[in-house]
């Protein structure tokens, strides 16, 4: 459900009071998807309603609600003289960018989701206590933490290789924005990456402080996931490479027959490497880089930064005989190998994991099994 604030003023009819009787009117509806302009609508009763009044709704997105009518609806239904005992059988809940909530809010509303499989609170004010409050009996396949400034790096270790909800991922986001706070240092990395399962498809890594040591770590993961984000690392171009062809002990022929032959090649499609000093549109063409060679194929994407994206379009014929295209969204730029098609929207790319996403990189979770599209594309692509 979505508007703009001036359809706001222009539809009257469309209130809280319409939304709940909306409500009323679908008491099997399963999936709920709301958006930051309908802010002003959530309030105490249409929020109890969703909570706790539709016992078949399975998923509920509030993408960006930030409004204080929101902030206190969410007070309200969560410090009642009930919340205390009850629960809450929604199993994926999107409070992707609702940034005003207060961490309290998190601390109560997660300990009542014991059936949570999808959880995406990006820029958020979660904290440490409140992810550990999660029910044992949760079972979390989707989860972002991106850009969450009140968790701690060693509060995410503990809670990923301690908690018993976090054994079966399939997406993980841990990014940061390094201009404001670093979430994950060397130590932290190293205790994340130690503990992957073989489950993960996606892993971000944006803005951790990852090193060299870190690449014997990266290999293995690049066997099965096939989003891999690793944007502001301080990796050499050598590193970059040495995750999709083997490494041998020395040039001695023996060593390098043994390392091809033990050779797993990787099933890495997306690669997000922003920020990162030594790639560039020069590193990208020169002979120090294979990215581009059919070596490291079934690689497709390759997302960089603006002024790496814009250089790479200035190079049009270039791409054109290399077989790579640049594709640009909002803030957002990527290098696309060309034989794939447009190589972001092609039914090949689809998954059960993404839920109708067809591109590679989304930074929200989809909560819907459906097509992605408007405002929620926005969040999850252009971003």
């Amino acid at each position: 459900m979505g508007r703009t604030q001036q359809s706001n003023h222009e539809i009257q009819n469309m209130t809280s009071k319409s939304l709940l009787r909306c409500l009323d009117l679908m008491p099997n509806v399963q999936e709920v998807l709301l958006q930051e302009h309908l802010g002003e609508d959530v309030d105490e009763v249409v929020l109890r309603k969703l909570l706790l009044g539709l016992p078949n709704l399975k998923a509920v997105d509030f993408c960006a609600l930030f409004s204080q009518k929101f902030v206190n609806a969410f007070s309200a239904v969560l410090s009642g003289p009930e919340s205390s005992t009850f629960t809450i059988s929604l199993r994926r809940v999107s409070l992707h960018e609702c940034s005003t909530l207060n961490s309290s809010a998190f601390e109560r509303l997660l300990p009542i989701l014991p059936r949570l499989t999808h959880l995406d609170l990006f820029h958020t004010r979660v904290n440490n206590s409140a992810l550990m409050s999660i029910p044992k009996s949760a079972a979390l396949t989707h989860l972002n933490l991106g850009r969450c400034y009140q968790i701690t790096g060693t509060g995410v270790v503990q809670f990923l290789n301690s908690h018993p909800a976090t054994t079966n991922l399939v997406y993980l986001n841990l990014s940061c924005d390094t201009s404001r706070y670093r979430l994950l240092w060397e130590s932290d990395v190293k205790a994340i990456l130690g503990n992957i399962q073989p489950s993960l498809r996606s892993l971000n890594l944006s803005g951790a402080k990852i090193v060299e040591s870190h690449i014997p770590l990266l290999l293995p993961l690049t066997k099965h996931i096939e989003e891999l984000s690793l944007g502001f690392a301080d990796l050499s171009m050598e590193n970059i490479n040495s995750l999709f062809v083997p490494q041998p002990l020395s040039d001695h022929e023996n060593d390098i027959l043994v390392a091809e032959a033990n050779w797993k090649p990787s099933t890495l499609r997306y690669l997000d490497l922003s920020g990162i000093q030594a790639v560039t549109r020069s590193s990208l063409f020169g002979n120090s880089s294979i990215l581009l060679s059919s070596v490291t194929s079934p690689l497709e994407v390759i997302e960089m930064g603006e002024k790496d994206i814009m250089a790479l379009k200035a190079r049009g014929s270039t791409n054109k005989k290399l077989g790579w295209v640049v594709k640009d969204f909002g803030r957002r730029g990527w290098y696309v190998r060309n034989s794939t098609g447009d190589g972001l929207t092609g039914h090949r790319d689809r998954r059960g994991w993404k839920m109708g996403a067809m591109w590679w990189g989304m930074r929200k979770i989809p909560v819907a099994y459906a097509e992605v599209g408007g405002l929620y594309g926005h969040y999850m692509f252009k971003k």
